[in-house]
């Protein structure tokens, strides 16, 4: 049964680590079982510095959830970022020989498989692959060829790499932790399963995800992802350019920002002041709420030149209709989503991981905060339902290869939409051993 199926989301941040449990109700709402989360001390900017920091730090917070939710954990889904993230966009083409037959999902998964074959620059592991529209015998803009007749299928792929040392290091923190890493999703797509409708990424959307150490950005259009890009700078640069700006520790830094911070300057209280505690023996010092304001604003600023450069780059900004979306413990500065929308000039909210939550054991994880982590339990869940409908349509070919001719019973009946299946973010789930 579906609600029977546990599935485990490993956030592997900058600033914490995280991880949730997750089952999915009768309503098909995600319903968190258990949360835990550790502070994160070895890694910097999405990149694993220090392995056994990393893994205490993951087993704490595994450990914390596993307790909450009274269930053994051996599987998680794992998220990947930093700046090493790289995407660009190749053409595959594959020519079938039975011209007169249909296209078939085998078809459509082997222009898929294609384009692991791809050279990458040496040192980059492909991470995902995703079809954008293709292309039957010179027609283009077909979201789903499947059943069509045609000789010849193209499609465009965005294809996402990684840093192969990257990603092995996660991969042996994971492993040390005595747990198995089941997938690996960039969190900015993660995010995007957790605060972004469908009806979003149709009209176009850009996904801002600010966490501590990166700044993650994900364009959608046509309900297809087109963009993907990585900036190095987060929370945490905020934090220290209000440690050397108002001379002060790294945690008072930080409780200033998130308790008195503010993203522009002019909403500030020039006569506003706060009082933190001196060094040993030395007086309280007091900040200007005005100047923290302005430390903040500077640097936000900086983010979102960088944020606006990538939309340009997409070639999209005039198409997105849905604006900005802004998700992650970035976004919850005061004022931020006015700044992005007076420095860019579209539409920007707050995404929150409510819409696919159910009741919830710890209402903490509603907070954009864990946006990505909620994406990757429910990336989970969309892995393991495309696993079970594929083998399903592998046995009803197998048993009725005419099944498809029927006319009462189309393809997309059989198949769904194949684009929205192999689309998904993980390509290499559907492997040769699900067909045994």
């Amino acid at each position: 049964m579906e609600n029977d199926k546990i599935v485990v989301g490993l956030d592997i941040g900058t600033t914490k680590i995280c991880a949730i449990i997750g089952r999915k109700n009768e309503f098909g709402k995600l319903e968190v079982l258990g949360m835990g989360k550790a502070v994160s001390d070895g890694v910097i900017r999405g990149i694993v510095t220090n392995i056994d920091k990393t893994v205490n730090a993951i087993d704490k917070a595994v450990t914390e959830a596993s307790e909450m939710a009274n269930v053994n954990i051996g599987e998680v889904i794992v998220g990947i970022a930093g700046q090493h993230i790289r995407s660009s966009i190749h053409h595959g083409v594959i020519i079938r020989n039975a011209k007169e037959d249909e296209i078939t999902v085998e078809d459509v998964r082997r222009l898929s498989n294609d384009m692991e074959n791809i050279v990458v620059p040496p040192g980059n592991t492909i991470i995902h692959v995703m079809p954008q529209d293709y292309t039957v015998d010179y027609e283009d803009g077909i979201k789903d060829p499947v059943g069509m007749s045609g000789a010849k299928l193209e499609a465009d792929f965005h294809i996402i790499t990684a840093q192969t040392t990257a990603i092995n290091n996660i991969n042996r923190c994971v492993k040390r932790a005595d747990l198995v890493s089941r997938d690996l999703i960039l969190e900015p797509l993660a995010s995007s399963l957790s605060v972004l409708s469908d009806l979003d990424k149709e009209a176009g959307v850009c996904l801002v995800d600010i966490g501590g150490g990166t700044t993650d950005i994900a364009i959608f259009y046509d309900n297809i992802i087109r963009h993907t890009a990585v900036i190095p700078f987060g929370g945490n640069i905020i934090t220290t350019d209000i440690k050397e700006g108002c001379m002060v520790m790294q945690t008072q830094a930080e409780l200033l920002k998130t308790k008195f911070g503010r993203a522009i300057a002019e909403d500030a209280n020039p006569n506003e002041i706060v009082s933190i505690p001196g060094l040993r023996n030395r007086p309280p010092k007091e900040i200007s709420i005005k100047n923290l304001a302005s430390i903040i604003e500077a640097r936000m600023e900086e983010i979102i030149e960088m944020v606006q450069s990538e939309i340009m780059a997409s070639g999209l900004y005039k198409k997105l209709a849905g604006g900005i979306v802004l998700t992650g413990g970035g976004s919850q500065l005061q004022g931020v989503s006015q700044l992005f929308e007076y420095m860019t000039g579209l539409d920007t909210r707050i995404g929150y991981p409510n819409e696919h939550l159910g009741k919830t054991v710890v209402e903490d994880v509603k907070s954009p905060m864990y946006a990505t982590t909620v994406g990757l339990v429910l990336a989970g869940f969309k892995a393991l339902d495309d696993r079970e409908d594929l083998y399903r349509q592998r046995q009803i070919v197998s048993v009725s290869p005419r099944v498809q001719q029927k006319p009462e019973v189309g393809a997309k009946d059989i198949f769904g939409s194949i684009r929205d299946r192999l689309k998904g973010f993980i390509t290499d789930d559907i492997g040769d051993d699900t067909w045994k």
